[in-house]
């Protein structure tokens, strides 16, 4: 069993709805139970933004359901669930490679801005 986001919608207009349901069906497809709904597109801060049934929710969770990540999110910030530490991966960070690829364009264009600013001074 798992609580997780079933997404509708049209297309660039996603709205989510909090589902309970077996792992095995679709993503949008059967549920047991339809538990809230989630709008990404609305401010960060508007209450209608993520919408859930509390007790529901803890009732499944009682019955050894297991929320996604994302819903996971939002349990931890109504407080229905504790927050645990995530791992700060470094996705976005250049490779090694890539990281003295650019260490050398920088020498090239600090060794050619060199000779310029010399004659400026002349």
């Amino acid at each position: 069993m798992k609580i997780r986001l079933a997404r509708g919608g049209s297309k660039k207009r996603p709205h989510y709805s909090i589902v309970a349901a077996d792992s095995r069906y679709a993503r949008d497809g059967r549920f047991l139970e339809k538990l809230g709904t989630y709008n990404p597109l609305l401010a960060k801060d508007d209450e209608r933004r993520v919408i859930m049934d509390i007790d529901r929710i803890k009732h499944w969770l009682a019955q050894g359901a297991q929320p996604t990540d994302r819903v996971s999110r939002f349990l931890e910030a109504a407080e229905v669930l504790p927050k645990k530490e995530r791992a700060n991966l470094k996705k976005a960070e250049p490779g090694k490679k890539a990281t003295e690829r650019a260490a050398e364009r920088a020498a090239k264009a600090e060794a050619a801005a060199a000779p310029a600013e010399a004659t400026a001074e002349e």
